[in-house]
């Protein structure tokens, strides 16, 4: 049985009348009544009573119609749903972010997600440091990432979102709590509690202000994740030094302060090199405009580069 067939058959069903049928579906009439016939002897039963006033439906046909009625909705479901697919504008696309981003920049990508492709379902990792999301692009695990660039390994394409400051988070009894700002030299004597992975990007942004300011910071705990970090300050067993977009993460006994000249840290968008699944491009072309958005709306620096080369704005140092 052909889907023609089915067709066919639904429209001479709905209005019992061949001429009318054969004008709906710009067919002549002579083809649909052949069709009709080769549909009742395939399945060897008359689905229309035919007089030459009226043509209605056997009891068989009655069955038919209603399974033909479901049948081409659900094929016609099917084909705009593999349309919208095949044009980037519904399915699955899975994200990780890292550290703060979950906080600071979800928020923008999910709303914006929601409002320019609503057919879209957003699954998160969240937490997940830059060695984590570079293994989960290449193996596909993930789709896209939002990470601390330099990527790690091969076949992972990069735009930097923004370039972001460095902050110092202690504990709210910490001495250093009452100071407003302070430099890094001030950090000399404080144990530091640093990221656990030895690739991790923010470590490496620190180590490096740390080196710039005449120093190798005292690594006193490592945490595997942002939460753990944070708690294991918050607790007092030590400063953190992070981007300034854990300001998005407001938590009970902590305190976040600026440091001069501390240095900045990249904020990235990844993918796998290559990748042409039509949901990632778009996806990916409507998330960087909506981070483009922020800037502007967050009153970016004058003369700032496009997406994949800007300074950061003042709020939009997020992480």
């Amino acid at each position: 049985m052909e889907l023609r067939h089915l067709r066919y058959f639904a429209a001479v069903a709905q209005t019992c009348h061949f001429g009318q049928a054969a004008a709906q579906l710009h067919v002549a009439q002579p083809a649909l009544s052949y069709a009709i016939r080769q549909l009742e002897s395939e399945l060897g039963v008359s689905l229309f009573t035919r007089t030459t006033r009226r043509v209605s439906l056997t009891v068989a046909g009655e069955y038919l119609f209603g399974e033909a009625q479901r049948i081409l909705a659900g094929v016609d479901d099917a084909v705009r749903g593999v349309r919208r697919i095949g044009a980037g504008r519904s399915g699955l696309v899975r994200v990780g972010l890292t550290g703060t981003a979950s906080f600071s920049h979800l928020p923008v990508m999910a709303r914006a997600l929601q409002r320019e492709l609503p057919g879209i379902a957003l699954q998160v990792e969240a937490d997940m440091l830059t060695p984590a999301q570079c293994d989960g692009l290449r193996s596909g695990t993930i789709d896209l990432g939002l990470l601390r660039p330099p990527a790690v390994g091969e076949d992972i394409e990069v735009r930097t979102i923004e370039h972001e400051a460095l902050a110092l988070v202690v504990s709210a009894d910490h001495p250093l709590a009452a100071q407003p700002v302070m430099s890094m030299a001030d950090l000399r004597s404080e144990p530091f509690v640093m990221y656990g992975n030895r690739e991790s990007a923010v470590n490496e942004a620190v180590m490096r202000s740390c080196r710039e300011a005449g120093f190798v910071p005292q690594r006193e705990h490592e945490a595997p994740g942002t939460a753990v970090l944070l708690a294991l300050v918050t607790a007092g067993l030590g400063i953190a030094v992070v981007p300034s977009s854990v300001r998005s993460l407001p938590l009970q006994g902590m305190v976040i302060r600026d440091i001069a000249g501390a240095g900045t840290i990249d904020l990235a968008l990844a993918r796998r090199a290559g990748d042409d699944n039509p949901i990632v491009v778009v996806v990916t072309r409507v998330v960087e405009a909506a981070f483009a958005a922020m800037s502007i709306v967050d009153d970016a620096p004058a003369g700032a580069e496009p997406l994949s080369s800007r300074g950061p704005s003042e709020v939009d140092r997020r992480r």
